[in-house]
């Protein structure tokens, strides 16, 4: 990129049409955009970036917090991709050097290029997340959530003037690489994308990774165009007879046997009896006649299902948080140190197991109904234990309004009296001991938590699941090869003792010794309060001492 003036661009050496790079010599305008934003990505390595590092990028930089159609200077806009692939440049291996201020400087240029492909271009927050979380790499609909959660209500749907104005934004894109014409932006743009919705919720927009409008449908392919630069098959191509074919294969659906190279099909290549006008398939993977055979007959019995769905199915509403603070008030407030050690044990626990499934929900980015059923377990058994800090307040007050004198002279009160009070002792020390695995388990847990805030904090080794649910209630894509993924439980960043507390595998785990000490603590003390009961003398003689 060559600029002179403020913004003006004079040359774009991006060699569009040299050696190489002829990418205006391809037909398809869909894939001659799709090729040409591939190339821009890959020359200012966003490849390397994805949607997770360009949110941590747009925190730091304080734009999460500003309206977006304020503006943004272009010196604010310089700090923020500055900051973002010198973190890049932390990140990768000594392998697999970069310069960031190269890239930095191309980036930036692009970018304004961008903006002032429209004479009434401006430069504003909503316009650098749009191209930014547009070219950068990772999954689509990591993207797509993304940008959902910036156009969407406090309701979960989606804005349509927020939405038009994405558009006119991230059109620009194709604008400045000179595809204008086939996708720009026009003013019935938004009003395409969903003609027959009245209220466009998450799901509904992620189907633009399957069926994407046609202002957008350059967007999907270059993700598919990332996947496949490196799948090689092992066959010739039917009109340049090239030793294998690298990328996209193409075959037609009426010549049989003939297959085409990208590079071919793009330009319209053809021989023989094939026309362009026939109709051909796109193969993005290489199967070999046996696997295609296997896969065909577990079609055929039902072993492998047919179609995959385009994406994983999200929950439309935000999740509703567990409030504890009733928990805590309550424990804080208490003046009853009998039920006071007894309730604070059972309280460790149902908060242990809370902090453990918001730790699970920090991890595993895809909340899912298991969690929510969790969470609606946990706050009942948060009731259950208010009702029993109650009966035993009120039977400890109950208990002590009898008098200790009462049968004082009673000989075998009195014998009562002595070995409850030895009993009573047995009791104190097995409380002790309970305290002290108390104790242990509270700085264990302590340590993990600080573990974890320590992984938020230096966000420099994070990893793409690392993002706060605040900021993005979105968030898992990849290529439509595999849009249907688990959700992922990539710890890659925090320490080895989180890794292998939360690690699947036969060894020791840390979670599961944290739980079963702690139920092991709840038992116990459950046990406790029986004895006590159960030793208690109806007469109320336990009060005398």
């Amino acid at each position: 990129f060559l600029v002179t003036g403020k913004n003006k661009i004079s040359k774009c050496n991006l060699f569009f049409c040299t050696g190489e790079q002829n990418f205006d010599a391809i037909c398809l305008s869909t894939y001659r955009t799709a090729c040409k934003l591939r190339f821009i990505q890959k020359r200012c390595n966003l490849y390397l970036l994805d949607i997770y590092n360009v949110i941590e990028a747009v925190r730091d930089a304080g734009l999460n917090v500003v309206e977006l159609n304020a503006g943004i200077s272009v010196v604010r806009l310089e700090n923020l991709v500055s900051a973002l692939f010198n973190q890049l440049g932390k990140r990768l291996p000594t392998t697999h050097t970069i310069n960031p201020r190269e890239s930095t400087v191309l980036l930036m240029e692009f970018i304004l290029a961008a903006i002032d492909s429209e004479p009434d271009g401006r430069l504003s927050v909503l316009s650098v997340k749009a191209m930014l979380s547009t070219l950068c790499g990772g999954k689509l609909v990591d993207k797509l959530r993304y940008v959902f959660s910036q156009l969407s209500d406090s309701t979960g749907g989606l804005v349509q003037s927020r939405f038009d104005s994405f558009l006119r934004e991230a059109l620009k894109l194709p604008t400045a690489v000179h595809e204008g014409p086939s996708f720009g932006y026009t003013p019935i743009s938004a009003r395409s994308c969903f003609p027959q919705q009245k209220r466009v919720m998450l799901n509904m927009f992620l189907d633009i990774v399957n069926n994407p409008p046609q202002c957008l449908v350059w967007l999907p392919l270059m993700h598919r165009l990332a996947v496949v630069e490196n799948v090689h098959h092992p066959v010739s191509c039917s009109f340049c007879r090239g030793n294998g074919m690298t990328g996209f294969r193409y075959r037609c659906l009426r010549c049989r046997g003939y297959q085409l190279c990208q590079n071919c099909f793009w330009r319209g290549n053809a021989s023989g009896s094939h026309s362009n006008q026939h109709q051909m398939k796109e193969h993005s993977t290489w199967k070999s006649p046996a696997s295609k055979l296997g896969h065909a007959l577990g079609r055929t019995l039902g072993c492998v299902s047919s179609r995959e769905a385009p994406h994983p199915i999200y929950p439309e509403e935000p999740e509703r948080t567990l409030n504890l603070a009733n928990i805590v008030y309550d424990l804080i407030t208490h003046k009853h140190t009998h039920i006071h050690t007894q309730t604070y044990l059972l309280l460790f626990h149902v908060l242990w197991c809370y902090s453990q499934s918001r730790i699970t929900n920090i991890i595993n980015f895809d909340v899912n109904k298991q969690k929510r059923e969790l969470i609606a377990q946990l706050e009942g058994k948060n009731r259950e234990i208010l009702a029993e800090i109650k009966r035993l307040r009120v039977e400890h007050d109950a208990a002590c309004q009898f008098s200790p004198e009462r049968g004082s002279t009673n000989p075998t009160l009195l014998a009562e009296l002595r070995l409850l009070r030895q009993r009573k002792d047995e009791l104190e020390q097995r409380m002790s001991s309970l305290q002290e695995s108390r104790r242990e388990l509270m700085v264990q847990l302590e340590g993990l938590m600080k573990l974890l805030k320590a992984q938020a904090a230096g966000s420099s080794h994070a990893s793409p699941s690392r993002p706060s649910p605040s900021t993005v209630r979105l968030v898992g894509a990849g290529s439509p090869q595999a849009h249907v993924y688990p959700p992922q439980d990539s710890l890659a960043g925090v320490g080895g003792d989180v890794q292998e507390a939360f690690s699947q595998g036969s060894r020791r785990n840390l979670r599961n010794d944290l739980l079963v000490a702690a139920d092991s603590i709840t038992n116990t003390v459950s046990s406790l309060v029986k004895e006590l009961h159960s030793g208690m003398d109806p007469s109320g003689s336990l009060c005398s001492y």
